[in-house]
């Protein structure tokens, strides 16, 4: 056809030759590209989808026997000092005051000669660890306890540090801890959120990404507290609803997620949706359970004085509360920002700081021995890294961020108790015998909670990925 002739036919054509071919083009290359997912599975629904929102935090077994069922996280945040608290360092007081030798370790900041411990150690239990005067009660149960006295991370900051501890990597946006253990366990109580992370006074550095769920499902993010208040109107935001009444409230809420289903039916399971269904029909049920779960009024005066009256001892009594109620994974902070990160006034801060946990940790531990709870608890102590043994400049009273060596308990949960495990060296700087980087840690208390570390996955973006990365070993020495 002539398309200078009019009446030949000729009309112009809906696309030009070079859009036909780059539509083409990228026709091929979706053909191909579905042609990859298929074959290893990546167009098959995800394993979420599958799931009902309501029935994505049903109680799951894991795969291998396991000794914990739970996980309480009690997190030092700011990076208490190990030479300070859980790995005495005598010979600190022999070079106090002077430039310790060999030690090339980079610090963050200045830092001036070796700084010895304000604090007095102490012999405790049969084992016969020693144990700062500031953790005096919670040493009570030293043998119970294993303290890991080489711990290792990447960095001597506290956003990555943070990451790294909670996420498994000091970077890039990953599942929380809290989130792959009730991805991998569920919740014993479909009334309450399976992970739970209380930080009094607001959030801590980097906020809700301590405890997010990322690419997981929604549902697996941690339900954040701010365990300042006592009213349980202001500890859990908008827990009552006072227009209207439950049975009218269940007819709202039944019509929303109608609309809500006929809307994600139309949308493949949007991920984002799915969650929101979750989370509507989860903030229906608290209404009852989670204003009774966090009531500590409840308990006996007795109880209630073991724990104290004070912010951490009410942190930990709710925490016990919430593990009867089948709570899977509760994180305690000490409060918002880096409450422990003391670069002066280390004797006073750090004084203060144990003072407000010694005695609550000391009673929570009692009482989940008590109640039967602590074989099966399995207890963490610890923050995103330590501090240096030597005295940071000018002021020459507190101490630098260090990650080359650092100390965390655990207790229950099928730990080795009364033992110590690797050593840092003789001034406490880094960790020279039976080093255990934070993906050693995770590995080991997943394999504690019944997984494989390597076999724990969730297929994103083309990926297997796991919460130690591509790294990690089990630390058999620290099991029972």
């Amino acid at each position: 056809m002539n398309p200078s002739n009019p009446h030949d036919g000729w009309q112009e054509p809906a696309l030009s030759r070079r859009e036909m071919l780059r539509r083409s083009g990228q026709g091929f290359g979706l053909l191909g590209l579905a042609g990859v997912m298929a074959a290893d599975g990546s167009l098959a629904p995800q394993a979420w989808a599958a799931e009902s929102a309501a029935g994505a935090l049903v109680p799951k077994s894991p795969p291998l026997a396991a000794k914990a069922q739970r996980v309480v996280h009690l997190f030092m945040n700011g990076g208490p000092s190990q030479v300070d608290t859980f790995d005495p360092k005598p010979l600190l007081d022999k070079y106090h005051g002077q430039p310790l030798p060999s030690t090339n370790l980079r610090t963050e900041r200045k830092t001036g000669a070796a700084m010895r411990s304000p604090f007095k150690f102490s012999k405790y239990g049969q084992s016969g660890l020693e144990v700062s005067e500031l953790f005096a009660k919670t040493a009570e149960h030293i043998d119970d306890m294993c303290v890991i006295r080489s711990m290792a991370a990447d960095v001597p900051n506290h956003e990555p540090s943070l990451m790294l501890m909670n996420c498994g990597d000091g970077r890039l946006p990953r599942p929380s801890f809290g989130s792959w253990v009730t991805y991998g366990l569920g919740s014993e109580n479909q009334n309450l959120p399976g992970f739970i992370a209380m930080c009094p006074g607001g959030y801590p550095i980097v906020a809700t990404q301590n405890w997010r769920a990322a690419f997981l499902p929604g549902a697996y993010q941690g339900t954040y507290i701010d365990t300042q208040h006592t009213d349980i109107q202001k500890l859990v935001e908008n827990i009552q609803n006072n227009a209207t009444s439950p049975v009218e409230q269940r007819r709202q809420l039944d019509l929303v997620q109608r609309l809500n289903q006929r809307h994600l039916a139309a949308r493949q399971h949007d991920e984002g949706l799915e969650a929101r269904i979750h989370s509507f029909e989860l903030a229906y049920r608290m209404q009852g359970d989670a204003a009774e779960a966090f009531d500590i009024s409840r308990e006996p005066q007795a109880i209630r004085d073991q724990y104290t009256s004070g912010l951490q001892g009410r942190q930990l009594l709710i925490t016990r509360r919430l593990l009867e109620r089948g709570v899977r994974f509760v994180q305690v902070w000490s409060g918002a920002g880096q409450p422990w990160d003391n670069h002066d006034n280390l004797e006073k801060e750090h004084r203060k700081l144990a003072g407000d946990w010694d005695q609550p940790i000391a009673a929570f531990l009692s009482d989940l021995k008590a109640r039967g709870m602590l074989d099966s608890t399995l207890v963490m102590w610890g923050g995103e890294f330590g501090r240096t043994p030597v005295a940071e400049l000018p002021a020459l009273s507190g101490r630098d961020h260090n990650h080359y060596g650092f100390s965390m308990w655990l207790a229950g949960g099928g730990v080795r108790g009364g033992y110590a495990h690797g050593a840092t060296d003789e001034f406490g700087f880094a960790a020279v015998e039976n080093k255990v980087h934070v993906h050693d840690l995770h590995a080991t208390l997943l394999h504690l909670l019944g997984f494989d570390h390597t076999k724990l996955t969730y297929r994103y973006a083309g990926r297997d990925f796991r919460l130690t990365d591509v790294s990690g070993r089990v630390v058999r020495e620290l099991l029972a």
